[in-house]
Order: structure tokens, then C-alpha cells, then sequence
């Protein structure tokens, strides 16, 4: 036994160049970029909506809407509630893809020989 409570064995490291370029792991990056890219864009377009809008229609966006709270501040407070929507979206996904994440684990311990 090592000073350091080790027992002086390695662990054994599966083949990431060969995981990296499995199938498994191949549909796991592809599925999630398939979310996240989209969700991504959606989300940089929606928040660079609203400076825009101020700026190019600023008479739009000062118009008021409940009392003294104007079309801006409604987009920009509909931007949390996008935001977590997204979030909200994302968590269902990543169920989805847990599943695929579980079979590249699974071959990542085959090539290590675990159980």
C-alpha cells in the first residue's frame, strides 16, 4: 500500500479515441446539440430582440401597457420566463438523453473490464 492510501495500481482507462468515435456516443453529441443549439439561438435572438426593439421602435416599446409599465419591461421580464421554459425543456431532454449517456458509460466500463 502506497502512502497515500493507494494500492499503487492504476485504474485502467478505457479507449476515448475509440469511445469518442463510437455510435453510442456519436447519437449522445448529436441528439444534444440538436437541443441546445437551437434553444441557444432561439434564446440570443429573443434577448437581442428587446434592445433592438428600443432602439428602432422606441415609441413601440415606451407604450404602456398596465399603468406606468410599457411594452419593454414586459418584453424584458418575458425573457425570465422564456428563460426558464428553456430550462424547464431541457431537464425533460436530459431525461432523454440519460438514457443515451447510460450506454456510453456501460461501454466506457466494458473497455475497462468493470461490472
Amino acid at each position: 500500500m502506497r502512502a497515500d492510501g493507494g494500492s499503487g495500481n492504476a485504474p485502467v482507462q478505457p479507449d476515448w479515441a475509440s469511445l469518442a468515435t463510437s455510435a453510442a456516443f456519436k447519437k449522445l453529441i448529436a441528439r444534444k446539440k440538436a437541443f441546445v443549439l437551437p434553444a441557444f439561438l432561439f434564446f440570443f435572438l429573443y434577448c437581442m430582440a428587446l434592445p433592438v426593439f428600443v432602439g428602432y421602435a422606441p415609441k413601440l416599446m415606451s407604450t404602456p401597457v398596465i399603468g406606468t409599465v410599457t411594452l419593454a419591461y414586459l418584453f424584458a421580464l418575458s425573457q425570465f420566463i422564456v428563460g426558464g421554459i428553456i430550462a424547464w425543456l431541457y431537464v425533460r431532454a436530459s431525461e432523454k438523453l440519460d438514457l443515451l449517456v447510460n450506454n456510453v458509460l456501460d461501454r466506457a466500463r466494458s473497455f475497462r473490464g468493470d461490472e
